[in-house]
């Protein structure tokens, strides 16, 4: 039995990861890592938390000797490092905590695997999710590739391509088993309501104001999660260690076309009269540093291990428009801070 560790498994990629892996490989051992910061949250995984091949461990990735601790008593076979802070108004707002996560972090996981797995590395991986914020600002013309040079332009994306160049020199430096994807935004069920999807559905369904950054002119290639997890098992069984794959889905909408999208389909699922939800949408003062466009050239994942998204995003959106309608009490324990219970209630009693 393989043991495998998922950092950030409680978050909102980390638990589609999770519950993927739990499923599909009941001879894994899957270990799911968080340290349940305000988007860890385990009611994501109440469906697989009975499972005999899942275990949960609370920890901080910052803590290094805890974590050699972890890893010495669990004697991983594989990572797959989620763990992170990602939400880029937050890292304007405190910077060093970005740093701190997901650098510092990184690298404490980088050396417990190191000291575990010494020179015995065959059969070993340790995977690295990133972003395609680490290379910057697109025009209108061309896609991210996995050689485009990095060019971060926020806290948040500086951090992130910090972490990317620590797995890389591991493995280059030490022959550490490593391997990087980036991928493109995320959408799907149990996303945190600070990011723009999850966010808009919450405030149209209170008729709150839609906030919407300068114009709304910013273009972002956006991924279904289930997609992405689904890209993450391939590239962890049947990647090559020390490449890079990007992860993408191949669906470039500008931000306020999205988001005229999105109010139409609200407003046949609540409704309401054609163009109610629109009346919500508010200009505001454009987030510093804010990249223009991105896009993401997945052809090297198709082409090397066939993957690709089963998805077209109008479907998608549906879906998921549907889920957070149907879910309105993991929404309101969300915002309400509720959720945060959710572990000392099913974890600590134990």
């Amino acid at each position: 039995m393989k043991t495998i560790l998922i950092t950030g498994g409680a978050g909102f990629i980390g638990s589609h990861v999770v519950r993927l892996f739990v499923n599909k490989y009941p001879d894994y051992h899957i270990v799911n890592l968080d340290k349940l910061t305000y988007a860890g949250n385990l009611a994501n995984l109440k469906d697989v938390e009975g499972k005999p091949n899942y275990e949960f461990v609370k920890f901080d990735i910052v803590d290094a000797a805890a974590i050699q601790k972890l890893f010495l008593e669990k004697q991983f076979d594989g990572v797959i490092h989620l763990a992170a802070e990602s939400h880029v108004d937050r890292s304007i707002s405190n910077p060093s905590e970005f740093v701190f996560t997901n650098v510092i972090g990184t690298v404490n996981l980088l050396n417990a695997t190191r000291t575990q797995w010494k020179d015995q590395t065959d059969n070993k991986l340790f995977y690295h999710i990133s972003t395609d914020e680490v290379y910057g600002s697109l025009s209108n013309e061309g896609m991210f590739t996995e050689d485009t040079a990095y060019d971060p332009h926020s806290p948040y994306s500086a951090s992130k391509a910090s972490s990317d160049h620590f797995v890389r020199a591991y493995h280059d430096t030490f022959g550490l088993p490593t391997l990087v994807s980036n991928c493109s935004n995320n959408y799907g069920s149990f996303q945190f309501p600070e990011k723009l999807i999850p966010l808009f559905i919450n405030n149209i369904r209170n008729k709150r104001p839609l906030p919407v950054y300068g114009k709304g002119e910013n273009i972002r290639d956006w991924l279904w999660v289930e997609d992405h997890a689904r890209a993450i098992d391939v590239i962890f069984h049947q990647g090559k260690p020390g490449e890079t794959y990007n992860i993408g889905g191949h669906n470039e909408w500008k931000n306020i076309d999205l988001i005229r999208l999105m109010c139409e389909i609200m407003d046949r699922k609540l409704g309401h009269s054609s163009g109610t939800s629109a009346q919500l949408i508010t200009y505001v003062k454009d987030r510093a540093g804010h990249d223009l466009r991105y896009a993401i050239d997945s052809t090297k994942l198709q082409k090397d291990l066939g993957w690709i998204p089963s998805l077209q995003f109008e479907e998608g959106l549906e879906k998921t428009i549907d889920w957070y309608l149907h879910n309105e009490e993991w929404m309101n324990n969300v915002t309400s801070g509720d959720y945060q219970k959710y572990y000392e209630k099913q974890y600590q009693k134990r």
